[in-house]
């Protein structure tokens, strides 16, 4: 059972959370990318509540595997069973939780849910995460409306994603990203004092999240300060690219490419970390940037999309412009030389990241089910 207080008169409500059985479709991992690690953390913690949870996941392992290797057939090798699976969730559940991007992903699987449930009277929300979605929208709003208008609430992670909404006349609700706390806590290395000053970055290796800008940076940084290291955690299709530019550059002995780490494994990573890097070009809610700061570990990141409504400059991250590698190595500089700085950032940053742990956001989504599936859980005063 689950309660929250009621606004009117104080007592407190409990919810008999197995009353609902809830469906959630999204990614699932591997790769453990942002949204699919959102939807399998989110999944545990309801179950963990008593929910009763079913899922149908957008990213199915191919059968038989080769068909994967086949363009085109890949994609209705997969398409079809999914669409038979969001059938049998929609005919058994109270109501259904979609995660939701933008581009291809939005039409292949986002669009059919909305139009598919309703025909078996399954309410949808749509929580929407595509960090895109202003430049998405703006060349596809015609199209994304009318699957849209289906849903019985939109929901988004952050006040940049609302605003983005508010602009094409469309309200939303406000949930924010889930840290886990269980996880992502502060435990700093003990040994600090015998290493070099340590940046981290925990993004995928690909053009949108700026890793060659930290690079650049990093190179500025080893003029001033050589002893400085560097430890880049994630794995894509730039890979190749960005070792031969860290080469290029004569940072590749500061540079470390772990690959793709599990969450403990990030975890570890941050405890042995003096700062972390967020160089990204585009973003939302960026769950690497809530997990470090979760760790207590100062924050140095680009002021795009959705960040700047998640952290202050100079109260709970240095925040930079994007694409530029002079103001990043400037910040970088000014953390290892700042102590006072650094302990400001990390001590702001915990309190911060309070809001996104889980007892803080369970009752919301514990509210929107129960309002969306239209149901009035038990209470007791």
């Amino acid at each position: 059972m689950d309660g929250e207080r009621c606004a009117l008169c104080g007592c407190l409500w409990w919810y008999e959370v197995s009353q609902l059985h809830l469906g959630l479709v999204g990614p699932v991992p591997p790769p453990n990318g942002g949204m699919a690690m959102q939807t399998e953390q989110l999944a545990r913690l309801l179950r963990a509540e008593g929910l009763q949870v079913s899922q149908v996941a957008t990213n199915a392992p191919y059968r038989p595997a080769w068909v994967g290797r086949v363009p085109g057939l890949r994609a209705l090798s997969r398409f079809i069973p999914y669409l038979w699976a969001v059938w049998r969730l929609a005919g058994k559940v109270d109501l259904i939780h979609l995660m939701a991007n933008s581009g291809w992903s939005w039409q292949l699987f986002s669009a059919p849910v909305l139009w598919l449930a309703p025909l078996r009277r399954c309410p949808v929300i749509v929580n929407y995460r595509g960090g895109e979605a202003q430049v998405y929208f703006a060349r596809s709003w015609n199209r994304v409306k009318p699957s849209l208008n289906r849903a019985a609430l939109i929901v988004v992670p952050s006040g940049y994603l609302s605003a983005v909404f508010n602009s094409y006349g469309q309200p939303t609700r406000i949930i924010p990203n889930i840290v886990d706390q269980s996880v992502f806590k502060p435990a700093h290395d003990t040994s600090v004092s015998a290493r070099p000053f340590t940046l981290v970055i925990t993004r995928n290796l690909e053009p949108i999240y700026g890793i060659e800008t930290a690079l650049r940076a990093l190179a500025e940084v080893l003029q001033t300060a050589p002893a400085t290291r560097m430890r880049i955690a994630g794995s894509g299709p730039q890979e190749s690219e960005l070792r031969g530019l860290a080469s290029t550059l004569g940072v590749d002995g500061a540079v470390e490419f772990t690959g793709r780490l599990d969450r403990p494994g990030i975890a570890r990573l941050y405890a042995e970390a003096d700062a972390m890097l967020n160089p990204t070009t585009v973003d939302n809610m960026p769950n690497s940037v809530i997990e470090a700061l979760a760790c207590g570990v100062p924050v140095i990141s680009t002021e795009v999309g959705g960040v700047p409504y998640i952290v202050q400059d100079e109260h709970t991250a240095l925040l930079v412009p994007a694409d530029d590698p002079a103001a990043m190595a400037s910040a970088i500089l000014r953390l290892q030389n700042d102590v006072a700085m650094r302990n400001h950032l990390s001590a702001q940053g915990l309190v911060q990241v309070a809001q996104y742990a889980w007892p803080a956001v369970r009752e919301r989504w514990l509210a929107a089910y129960y309002e969306v599936a239209g149901r009035e859980p038990e209470a007791v005063v």
